[in-house]
């Protein structure tokens, strides 16, 4: 960008006549607003802030509070500009130091917007209340990115605007573009309303763990065009929202009570008494372990399998956890082994017999012979 001529001309001959009284009086107020600076960060603004925590309203504290750092280089800025003010040369009404001032003060107001659609503003929080979002739904975090997307995206636009970059063709070529660029990127946009039905509809929440035919674990983040879910190896595996929209999911974390399910096979040379009183007794282990859902407990004889006397037992753990949920299953576990043991009950393994048939019976040489070849071999 051009200098304007006469006001540098102007520039350069007032250094020529500087005194050094300028320069002190110069840094002397600049000095001032540091000091101001510090008593206004110290003591102006926790009072002011303090007082407005009074009010009904939390809005006014919420916009201190993320306007604070960039107050703070506020007085600097305003410093620097009154004292070069005071010299001689009029620095500041060179036109590209008039641009940068103004730019500067506009990065400061976009940096005190940004901190104040942060996702922890009570600002967004507020707004997730009044519309019975829960607190912890990722609706929060996603709407400070677009929030803070926007305000980005419009400090550019403005501080461009300030430097005399021509921003209303930019916006008309976007609009005579926009179709080519709506089918080029149509992949981006299905993640991106993939991502709002997720968050509206809310079928899981941030740290849930849910399954999918493609992807199963923990939910760490959803932004723009993807969700990130940690695995039970420890992996992230990104998934396009527009993918995940469209995918059955299974919230597991929505589980009241865990599920254990499982046949025990004993031998068939189990009798009938027997049977009966294991059933009893590994019933009667469920209904007294703390720990385990009382509203459904089966324990049934269910099957005669191919190798097998088949008990049914099924029941849920009061917790969800997994590690828990191990935990429990084990302790009775090992009390029905305990009960196996006591009724001298065997637990039956995969067989199978074979019956051979003859036209005629064995001679007595014959039936010698594989019994000597039968006792070898063991």
């Amino acid at each position: 960008m051009e200098f304007d001529n006469w006001r540098w001309d102007v520039f350069v001959r007032s250094l020529e006549r500087i005194q050094w009284s300028d320069i002190g009086i110069a840094i002397a107020i600049f000095s001032v607003f540091l000091l101001f600076r510090k008593i206004f960060t110290t003591y102006i603004y926790k009072l002011i802030l303090a007082s407005l925590r009074k009010t009904p309203t939390d809005v006014f504290s919420n916009v201190l509070l993320s306007f604070e750092k960039p107050l703070r280089v506020f007085w600097v800025v305003i410093g620097t500009y009154l004292a070069l003010v005071y010299l001689p040369f009029h620095i500041t009404t060179i036109e590209f130091v008039e641009h940068l001032y103004r730019s500067i003060i506009i990065i400061l107001i976009g940096w005190g917007a940004y901190n104040y659609t942060s996702q922890y503003s009570m600002a967004l929080i507020k707004f997730a209340r009044n519309v019975d979002i829960d607190e912890e739904s990722m609706l929060v975090p996603f709407l400070s990115k677009i929030l803070r997307f926007a305000v980005i995206a419009l400090v550019i636009v403005v501080v461009a605007s300030e430097w005399g970059y021509e921003i209303s063709a930019f916006i008309a070529g976007l609009g005579l573009g926009g179709l080519a660029f709506a089918l080029a990127a149509q992949d981006t946009i299905g993640n991106f309303f993939g991502g709002v039905i997720i968050i509206t509809e809310k079928p899981f929440s941030k740290g849930d763990w849910i399954q999918t035919p493609s992807v199963e674990g923990l939910v760490e983040d959803i932004n723009f065009r993807s969700t990130q879910i940690r695995t039970f190896s420890d992996s992230i595996v990104t998934i396009p929202n527009s993918t995940l929209a469209n995918e059955p999911i299974t919230n597991w974390s929505e589980m009241g009570k865990r599920r254990v399910s499982f046949s025990l096979g004993v031998t068939y040379s189990t009798s009938q008494e027997k049977l009966e009183t294991c059933a009893r007794r590994i019933e009667s282990v469920l209904r007294s372990h703390n720990e385990v859902d009382q509203e459904l407990i089966m324990v049934r004889f269910s099957e005669f399998n191919n190798s097998s006397l088949d008990i049914f037992i099924y029941f849920f753990t009061k917790t969800i956890a997994w590690v828990e949920w191990f935990r429990i299953k084990e302790e009775i576990n090992f009390e029905i082994m305990k009960i196996l043991e006591e009724e001298q009950v065997s637990v039956a393994f995969p067989s199978r017999s074979i019956y051979m048939e003859r036209d005629k019976p064995l001679s007595e040489n014959e039936f010698e012979i594989m019994k000597k070849e039968s006792s070898s071999e063991s």
